[in-house]
């Protein structure tokens, strides 16, 4: 018998939670690839999650330390609740670009493990910008960059994948269980991400739209360049939205 709806969609949840993060789920929810179908509708949900836990981890180190330092923190507490996931992303796809000069060169040079120094210097400055984007902020608005944008930026992933086609052959790839993206996934996607904006107002709309704009450049430079997108160019595209949601606010917020 076919378990209830409510049920399955939490079980997807519940997936794209194990697949996106280390936050640990009840071990009934498995490893089978067909919850995973499903999970990147969840992709922004996982963002609040994240998010909310690093504006938590924010707001506990800003009652004994300066905000600077408290931010960085924060941001640390989010990288080790994902695993560095979009983080190796972007190093990758930086070393791959950034030293490729063909598609197939680029594409092997993203599934070497090693960092080359094009990923350094992108995980490098994408933390700075972060980091000095957020403590220009108040209080009051770094809890919602953080919640807000990785959410957002999340949210701008999925549209990635859904106007792209994937472009890797080999099944061995973590992104092969969630290169299908309807149309029902974009909304709840969408909709989820936009959540944040409802505290954010304007501010919050004018970061998305920045991110939006980061989205097409990146979006542009992926279908010149591959003609697609990987795995590793979702990740990038997290990180670029997010800093560009985090750098939205700031030009909105804090002005020149």
């Amino acid at each position: 018998m076919r378990q209830p709806l409510r049920h399955d969609e939490w079980r997807v949840f519940l997936a794209a939670v194990q697949y996106f993060t280390r936050v640990p789920v009840p071990a009934s929810v498995g490893h089978e690839p067909a919850p995973l179908k499903d999970a990147v509708r969840y992709l922004p949900a996982v963002g609040l999650l994240v998010g909310a836990a690093s504006a938590g981890a924010f707001s506990v180190a800003a009652v004994l330390l300066p905000v600077r330092l408290a931010v960085l923190l924060a941001l640390a507490f989010a990288i080790y609740l994902t695993g560095a996931f979009h983080e190796d992303g972007l190093a990758d796809s930086a070393d791959g670009l950034g030293g490729g000069f063909d598609r197939a060169r680029i594409l092997s040079i993203m599934k070497d493990p090693r960092l080359g120094t094009f990923g350094v210097l992108a995980l490098l400055f994408a933390t700075l910008l972060k980091w000095e984007a957020l403590a220009l902020l108040s209080p009051g608005w770094i809890r919602f960059a953080l919640i807000g944008g990785h959410a957002v930026s999340r949210a701008a992933t999925v549209l990635l994948m859904a106007s792209l086609p994937y472009v890797r052959d080999g099944e061995d790839s973590r992104a092969r269980p969630l290169v299908t993206v309807g149309r029902q996934t974009v909304a709840v996607a969408l909709l989820t991400g936009a959540l944040p904006l409802l505290y954010g107002g304007w501010p919050g709309v004018a970061a998305s739209a920045f991110c939006l704009a980061v989205l097409l450049l990146w979006r542009a430079r992926l279908a010149a360049r591959l003609g697609g997108y990987t795995g590793d160019a979702l990740g990038a595209a997290q990180q670029l939205t997010e800093i560009a949601f985090c750098l939205g606010l700031v030009a909105t917020v804090h002005g020149p």
